[in-house]
């Protein structure tokens, strides 16, 4: 790599390849059945040789193209400024700002800001969450692979093989047609595991106020650690009026839609938890502002996807609580990584540690 200085570092210009990665739990919710996970991989170029990489996780094939096209967009705004993601970031919002930056925009600035920190931390020679104040260590992690809607016995014999790499929690989606149904998948699932290990449920928005008042109360006593999105994430008085009555914790923040949204949530006294994501809460540099207002307010601070840099962004959030693992990414993934000890063992190496394999990438790759 040739010899650089972090003040030397200028934005050259960004490749992005859309692929569609299969998973290997197919991920069965309340909103949509999921086979196949479509990315954004985007790699910046700097005039110094230095590259950084970053993906996102798209929902929808169709939304891949259009991401890319922003990222693109973005980058020739930018094309020849030094590579200052909070500087560059503020930019980039003034200039969208007439777009909207929410929505696909606000997803396509992420990705771009998280490759320029993974060019900067490579430029540095550190890893990324060094650059942030954090030190590399083990982040503990929850499996969120698979253990969609399915019959008891299949979530059961699902779960037990989740805690692989001995990971000691597991996410459960729920959202069945009745509290009944719920009440079987949980017990049966719950009734598997160890009892050190965690379970959370997840109804990915799927209930009105009242049936996730029900719903909630009812899960109090069956052993779960929180309960994710059971209503309409942004009807913040309704998650506020299930926050206050529950004892059992309720966890938003998925999406998020810039710090923001955390803040207002957190205001309203919405959630107990919040798990951003970095590809909605404005990639790096939205994080580490939202990770402040977690701070302040005493509030736990989860990850959504994308575990190759969530990992480090935890490792520098000052009330980190839960990784979100995923194995995704290791059909395009030069080394994937391996869970290790329930953790995600965080490399001590230079930027986000992501390489992708071109050979895999071509197989994957949405034309």
């Amino acid at each position: 790599m040739p010899e650089t200085t972090l003040s030397g570092l200028r934005v050259r210009s960004v490749r992005c390849t859309a692929v569609e990665v299969p998973l290997r739990y197919v991920l069965g919710t309340s909103a949509a059945t999921v086979k196949a996970a479509p990315l954004l991989l985007v790699e910046l170029l700097t005039e110094q040789g230095v590259s950084g990489r970053a993906y996102i996780f798209c929902y929808r094939r169709s939304a891949a193209k259009p991401i890319a096209a922003l990222v693109e967009d973005a980058c020739e705004v930018v094309r020849g400024d030094p590579v200052a993601p909070v500087a560059i970031a503020a930019k980039l919002q003034r200039r969208f700002a007439l777009i909207g930056v929410t929505g696909m925009v606000r997803m396509a600035l992420s990705v771009f800001d998280m490759a320029l920190w993974d060019a900067l931390a490579i430029a540095a020679g550190a890893p990324l969450t060094t650059l942030l104040g954090g030190a590399p260590r083990p982040v503990r992690a929850y499996n969120s692979c698979g253990l969609g809607l399915m019959s008891p016995q299949a979530a059961a014999d699902e779960a037990e093989a989740l805690l692989e790499g001995g990971l000691q929690a597991v996410k459960l989606r729920l959202g069945y047609a009745t509290l009944k149904e719920d009440l079987a998948v949980t017990r049966a699932v719950r009734a598997r595991l160890p009892e050190a290990v965690e379970l959370m449920v997840d109804y990915n928005q799927a209930l009105s106020r009242h049936e996730a008042l029900l719903r909630g109360r009812a899960l109090q006593s069956e052993g779960v650690s929180w309960l994710e999105e059971p209503i309409r994430q942004d009807d913040l008085a309704g998650c506020a009026a299930l926050a206050g009555d529950l004892h059992l914790p309720v966890q938003i923040g998925e999406n998020f839609d810039g710090p923001k949204d955390l803040l207002r949530a957190v205001e309203a006294q919405a959630c107990d938890l919040v798990m951003p994501d970095v590809a909605r809460i404005g990639g790096v540099t939205g994080w580490m502002q939202a990770a402040g207002v977690a701070e302040a307010h005493g509030i736990p601070m989860s990850s959504h996807l994308m575990p190759e840099v969530s990992a480090h962004l935890l490792a520098a959030t000052p009330t980190c609580h839960w990784l979100e693992y995923v194995d995704w990414s290791d059909a395009i993934a030069a080394e994937p990584v391996k869970i290790v000890d329930g953790c995600w063992p965080l490399r001590d190496q230079p930027g986000t540690g992501l390489e992708w394999d071109a050979d895999k990438v071509a197989r994957c790759r949405i034309e």
